[in-house]
Order: structure tokens, then sequence, then C-alpha cells
């Protein structure tokens, strides 16, 4: 500061004019303003914009409401369109209906064959697939241990048999003593020598009878063996064919049928053949009658069919899967049929309905089972039924369809009654002449 009390001012400083600064900011504010032109051309840029927004604003809704009616006409004429469908023509009932079921071959007999004596085995003489004949011999087992025990056996049958010869001497010289001791005079001897004698012919009896005892035991014991050989030479049963074997030259075999015994043969016999075919619950009163015809029919590329009768059922539901067996009986005198073959089995039924018709044709809903029945104007109809049988396949209608009906199959659940359907395919069934009439 100065000493007249003022800054001192040097090249940096200088005094500060205020009016100069804000006649200086009016001048550059004048100088930033739009010209009149300039304004005109942002307004009619605006106005354009706006024109344009209200224009396209216009055309999408025009586009939109003609959309919308394409839309509406195409939906009305999709609902006037008939709806193709496919139909039958229901068809009355045969005088025999065919109740078509599967079935399973199973031989006349069938025996599994086991050795009754122990042994090994020295030769066999069949194979599988062959054919033999009741008694002809299929095996031949050597027993070492048997044929020592029938030796053992003669020998005791004989020391028994010599035995008896013995007791029957003592036996002999016993009675007579006692008939001296009995026939001598009194005191010539005592009656107690006499009691004695009596008590030693008794005896000597005794013993001859437990050696004649002996002797027939060891001649069970004989035979016994002896039966037992009879089976080193393994034998068919019956008249069949062999469909298994388990042995071989040299095998250890033992006698009996346990679960931990090896069988040698396993024959059936094919002529006459079985047939079981399990009858469902709904349809096993029909088929207890014996002498119901019945198909039977193979399966593959040369099917082939026999004719048979039911020869008997089991007379009971099984309580698991609520069957009943059914057997026939078959004539196999050609070998066609073997055991464990899938057959189908067709039994001849008297009919218990009016008509029959494919089981798609059926629908089934709250108020119970309908067919769609097609008009004579080609309108579905929903008519109630009654199912008086059913095979899977193929069903009997007791009420509800007359024969010669149109019957929609595999109806789809939008399609409601009234509605105008087309029938597909080239043979599709005709309409009738009149119009359907239902009491």
């Amino acid at each position: 500061m100065g000493p007249d009390g003022k800054l001192p001012m040097d090249e940096n400083t200088r005094p500060t004019d205020y009016g100069a600064d804000v006649s200086a900011t009016e001048a550059h504010a004048v100088s930033t303003r739009y010209d009149a032109a300039t304004g005109e051309r942002l307004k009619r840029g605006a106005r354009i914009l706006l024109i344009v927004l209200v224009v396209g604003f216009v055309a999408v809704r025009i586009e939109r409401f003609f959309h919308d009616r394409a839309l509406k006409q195409a939906a009305r004429e999709a609902a006037a369109a008939a709806i193709p469908v496919d139909a039958i023509v229901a068809q009355p009932v045969a005088a025999l209906q065919q109740f078509t079921l599967p079935g399973q071959t199973a031989a006349w007999y069938t025996s599994t064959i086991y050795a009754r004596v122990s042994g090994y085995v020295a030769r066999w003489f069949v194979d599988i697939g062959d054919r033999v004949k009741q008694g002809q011999v299929l095996a031949l087992i050597d027993t070492p241990e048997l044929d020592a025990q029938l030796v053992a056996a003669r020998a005791q049958l004989e020391r028994a048999r010599a035995d008896v010869g013995m007791r029957q001497a003592e036996e002999e010289f016993a009675r007579l003593q006692y008939e001296r001791w009995r026939d001598s005079p009194k005191g010539v001897v005592s009656e107690q020598e006499r009691d004695q004698k009596r008590t030693e012919y008794d005896s000597a009896q005794a013993q001859y009878k437990a050696a004649q005892a002996q002797v027939a035991l060891n001649q069970a014991q004989v035979a016994q063996y002896q039966a037992l050989t009879q089976f080193k030479r393994v034998t068919a049963p019956f008249d069949g064919v062999i469909t298994a074997r388990d042995i071989d030259i040299g095998n250890l075999v033992t006698a009996g049928s346990t679960t931990a015994t090896t069988p040698l043969y396993v024959m059936t016999q094919n002529d006459p053949m079985r047939v079981f075919v399990e009858v469902p619950q709904s349809a096993a009163t029909e088929l207890m009658q014996a002498s119901i015809p019945v198909t039977v029919q193979t399966t593959g590329t040369a099917p082939r069919s026999y004719s048979g009768k039911v020869a008997r059922t089991s007379e009971a539901i099984n309580a698991r899967a609520r069957t009943l067996r059914v057997e026939v009986d078959l004539e196999n005198k050609d070998g066609g049929l073997v055991p464990g073959l899938y057959v189908k089995a067709s039994f001849g039924l008297p009919p218990k309905g009016l008509v029959q018709v494919p089981a798609a044709a059926l629908l089934f809903r709250s108020a119970g089972p309908q067919v769609a029945v097609i008009g004579a104007d080609d309108r579905v109809r929903f008519q109630p039924v009654t199912i008086a049988r059913d095979d899977g396949n193929m069903v009997e209608l007791g009420t509800g369809v007359r024969p010669g009906e149109r019957l929609a199959l595999n109806l789809s659940s939008q399609v409601g009654a009234g509605d105008l359907v087309q029938v597909a395919g080239a043979d599709a069934p005709k309409a009738p002449a009149v119009a359907d009439v239902h009491p």
C-alpha cells in the first residue's frame, strides 16, 4: 500500500470497468439470436413431421383393419367348410361271431427222465430231435456199487438158506426128544425134564422160523437189487420226441429227481397237442361250455390253421390275472405243431349284438359310450350305444346303431354335434338314401 493509502499497481494490475463489461455482454447476446427466416423454417418442418406421423398411423390402422377382416372371413370359411373324417358302415353281426385270443401250445405228455440208479454213463443212443418208441433204450449206466451190493445180497441169501437147513435139523432133533420124554411112562423121567424138552423144542421151532424169515428178507434184498439193475438201461416211457439231452459218456449221475440232480433227458408226446388259452373274465361264462368250435392259427411267414373244440376248462378264475384257462385239443399227425408255440385261437360264439363296428368308432364320454353317426346331410350326430361284446378290435353293439349307418372313426374332440364333415378316401361309404330315423 502506498503513502496515499492505495494499492500499488503493476503491469498485471489494472482498474476494473463494470460499465464496459455489461455493454460487451449485451452485444454478444444480440449476436446469438436467430433471424426470422430460420424460425419459419423450423415451424414448417414440425408441421410436415406431424402430418407424416398422422398419415403413418392412419395407414397402419387401415392395414390392420383389412387384415383382421380377412382373418375373420377365413375363420368363417373354415368353420363353414366340411371337416375330413374317416368313416365305416355298420355291418350286421354274422351268425357265428369269432372271438380271437392268444394261446400257447403244450405237449400231450412231457416227461423229464432222471437216473433211477447212481453210477457213470456208459453209452447214450439218442439225441435231441430223435423220435423214440416206448421201451426203447436211451442210455446205459455203469453201476459198480450196485453190482457189488447185489453180489453181497446173494451171498447173504445163500448163508441164510444154509442156516435154515441147520435150524430145521435142530428143530427136528428137539421134536424127537420132546416126543420121547413126553411119551415116557410116569416115574421114568421127571416132570422137570419133560418140561425142559418141551421148552427146547419150542425154542428150536422159533429159531427155525426166524431162519426162514431171514431167508425171505435176503430174497427181498436180492430182488430189490435185481430190480434196480434193470434201471441201468434208461428207456423211453412213451412214444415221443427227445427235446433235451443233458448227459455224456463218463458223466456221474445220481439217483433221484431233486433240484440238485441233473436230468438225463426230456421228451414229449406231440400228438395230440394241447392249446391253452387264458380267457378274460368278461368272456369266461361263454367259453366254459365244451364243444365250442375253435380255429387255431399259427403265425409266421407260412401260417397254418387247425380246427378243434373246447375240451375242458379250469372251472375257476385265476385270482391274479382274472382269467379262465381253456384247453383245446388238436390232432397233430403231421407234426406241424410243437410245444411252446404262440398261436391265435378264434372261438365261434353266437352273436349277442345287432351290429359290429371297429373299436375306433367308439367314443367314451361322461354320458357313456357313444358313436358319431354321419347323416344323409353329412352332419355329425352323437348316438349313445350299449356294448354287447368287445374283443379288443371289433365291438358288438346291442342298441343305438342300425346296419348300414355311417360312423366316423377316431373323431377329434373338437368336432361337435351338427358339424359338417366330409368322408375321406376314394372308397368312402356313401350317404344313405333316406335320413336316419331312430326311435
